[in-house]
């Protein structure tokens, strides 16, 4: 069965551009033409990856990318923007954006990253494939590895498809101090020579969500000079 891609943009001459690549490659797409029709198909049918662009009419990009992780949807997100400043690529993964491709942009290099994000949403946890426990109790913060899905009290964490991915790894290395290499090569599937500071963004970015204080972490602590941790629970309870 061919991917389905969600291409969620209001320009025309783009969408066509797009449309015969993709379907070059071998995906089945669909367009919409404003967030409020995109969300509209996410709801109807099942896609296997979205690339929403950042300025739309009715429902802005990083809206639509809120309103799809709120309800659920955990497919990876591709924003496309004119925009290129750090401050926006911040937000849009605070909204739910796994990756950003800023215009004017290669398609080759598109066509990369979207291979490389459903290469990584095929290592997310299946049910009949999963390790045990299936389920990690993190301070506060539980770890579904079945449903796919972290809650904190109780509340319904909006994680990205990476968010989830990197919390996961972290789970299931507790208490060992992990670098930014072994990272990017577990969980970006990228050589530690490249894109170092990915890490820290997402992790800053996760810590948003999944920490009481993001001033002082407990869960995800940084080890200076090294890289990451997860606390254990004696840590927190202590």
């Amino acid at each position: 069965m061919p991917r389905r891609i969600l291409v969620v943009e209001d320009e025309e001459a783009l969408c066509m551009t797009l449309g015969d690549r993709l379907r070059n490659e071998g995906y089945h797409v669909d367009f919409a033409n404003d967030g409020a029709e995109g969300f509209q198909m996410l709801q109807r049918g099942h896609f296997d990856l979205a690339i929403i662009d950042l300025m739309l009419p009715i429902r802005s990009g990083l809206d639509l990318c809120n309103d799809a992780r709120r309800a659920g949807f955990h497919i990876p997100i591709i924003m496309l923007t004119a925009k290129s400043q750090v401050t926006d690529k911040i937000v849009g993964l605070k909204m739910g954006a796994d990756d950003y491709v800023c215009k004017p942009f290669d398609t080759a290099e598109l066509m990369a990253r979207i291979e490389a994000q459903l290469r990584r949403s095929d290592r997310l946890p299946k049910n009949s494939q999963l390790p045990q426990p299936l389920i990690f109790q993190l301070g506060d913060v539980v770890l579904d590895t079945g449903s796919v899905r972290a809650t904190r009290d109780g509340r319904v964490l909006n994680l990205t498809a990476k968010e989830f991915q990197l919390l996961h790894y972290f789970a299931q290395h507790r208490g060992k101090t992990i670098s930014r290499e072994e990272l990017l090569l577990k969980v970006w599937d990228q050589k530690a020579d490249t894109l170092t500071r990915t890490v820290d963004m997402h992790i800053a970015v996760l810590r948003q969500k999944i920490e009481r204080n993001t001033k002082q972490p407990e869960l995800i602590v940084t080890v200076p000079g090294f890289g990451y941790r997860m606390a254990e629970e004696a840590e927190l309870s202590a």
